[in-house]
């Protein structure tokens, strides 16, 4: 067996080796876990319960603000303050924050210059009053019961740093709509129970978060030079000694890009955030006492690995194809079995995520269709923004501004 056939297997054989992982990961939280847990369950909070702060960072939501902070005044949770950021937007996202102050006024409002949104989550944190800080993105609809399914584990122990919900995509008007669907319940969802099983959580999805204050507090808060700010808090926090859990129960509603380009963008941003985190954190990462982090770690560096892997294959087979030769000796039927292995581990990884994810939305197999496609669409998107991503990664400047701009949020939704 020479080099190419090597890679070939490697390349072949990763992403199934991955959903198994995943797959197995996803059925012990279930049912170590997440079936113990009441869905849904009623808390009986009173006015001793923990201060939530819910920080909202906006830039140009002035299409879905109102809805947001609506879904926000109606939260099943007795001791609750907002206090909204706007970072600089250039429409009406500020008049329309200030509208919505007349209606509650556990709302507060902050302006400042466009300094980016961990810059904003700084910001609302030195206003905050509360012990726990949620975080939402501005365009996002939070479950009425989120806040004290995310609060309880705080309660239940005092190592809980950090607790990731469940984003739940709602833009579902194109192909590109419902393959997401599927794609944040059988990768995304998997990935994340995995993960809490193995050791540590990659990220904590930014869109919908709650935080320890103290545990933020000790830390400083948010870098402002990350480009994906809830990746390197997620890090921090468990670099620092503290327990991030995933609570499937903490739905939050989010738009998500219905076009190629509005998704290349913002999977290209995740992959850089992944990059730099990892070259700024590795150091740390690798010492003893953060050996529960190496299972993480490695399996950041073998994605990485098998991404440029990948990409060398594919130029490899361009190259032959051109020539009309054949790329290796290696056996047909190796690449055969391969091949329908994956296929039948990704069919499997639908059915296990879908039938744990039903339990929170009913339907779900309506997307089926459209996810059978993903897998081969998933690893490719994967391939190709990280091929791009990582030397952008190490070119950046520390120390600058991470600013936003405003994302595909599918704008079919709004028509």
């Amino acid at each position: 067996m020479n080099i190419i056939d090597a890679l070939s297997i490697f390349t072949f054989s990763y992403p199934s080796v991955m959903a198994t992982v995943w797959i197995c990961g996803g059925i012990y939280f279930y049912l170590h876990w997440e079936i113990k847990q009441p869905w849904p369950d009623s808390f009986h909070w009173d006015a001793e319960s923990p201060k939530v702060t819910i920080l909202l960072p906006c830039y140009n939501e002035g299409a879905n603000i109102n809805e947001t902070v609506g879904h926000l005044f109606q939260q099943n949770y007795p001791n609750v303050e907002i206090i909204a950021i706007n970072d600089g937007s250039t429409d009406d996202t500020a008049d329309k924050l200030e509208a919505l102050k007349t209606f509650s006024q556990s709302l507060r409002v902050i302006h400042q210059l466009n300094r980016g949104k961990a810059s904003a989550l700084n910001h609302g944190l030195s206003e905050a009053t509360g012990d726990i800080i949620v975080g939402i993105d501005g365009d996002a609809i939070l479950d009425y019961d989120a806040i004290g399914y995310m609060v309880s584990h705080f309660v239940q122990s005092p190592h809980v740093s950090g607790v990731t919900g469940n984003p739940r995509v709602r833009t579902r008007s194109t192909a590109i709509g419902k393959i997401q669907t599927g794609e944040f319940s059988s990768i995304i969802g998997l990935i994340k129970r995995a993960q809490r099983i193995y050791g540590m959580v990659f990220t904590i999805s930014g869109v919908v978060c709650a935080f320890r204050r103290s545990a933020l507090e000790a830390i400083e808060g948010w870098n402002t030079d990350m480009v994906t700010e809830d990746i390197d808090i997620s890090w921090r926090l468990q670099l620092a000694g503290g327990q991030v859990r995933y609570e499937p129960r903490a739905i939050c509603w989010v738009l998500m890009p219905e076009t190629l380009r509005g998704l290349f963008r913002q999977r290209l941003r995740w992959a850089q955030g992944g990059a730099e985190v990892f070259l700024r954190y590795f150091s740390q990462t690798v010492r003893w006492k953060n050996r529960r982090f190496w299972p993480l770690l490695l399996e950041y560096i073998v994605s990485v690995a098998w991404c440029y892997s990948a990409f060398f294959m594919i130029c490899l087979w361009l190259i032959a194809l051109s020539y009309a030769s054949p790329l290796t000796d290696y056996p047909n039927l190796l690449y055969s079995y391969f091949g329908g292995a994956l296929i039948l581990i990704g069919l499997t990884q639908f059915i296990v995520s879908f039938t744990i994810d039903s339990r929170y939305e009913r339907g779900m197999l309506r997307c089926a269709y459209w996810c059978i496609w993903y897998p081969l669409a998933y690893w490719m998107l994967n391939m190709a923004t990280v091929v791009i991503a990582f030397p952008k990664a190490l070119r950046r400047q520390k120390g600058r501004f991470a600013t936003w701009k405003s994302p595909d949020r599918g704008e079919i939704f709004h028509e």
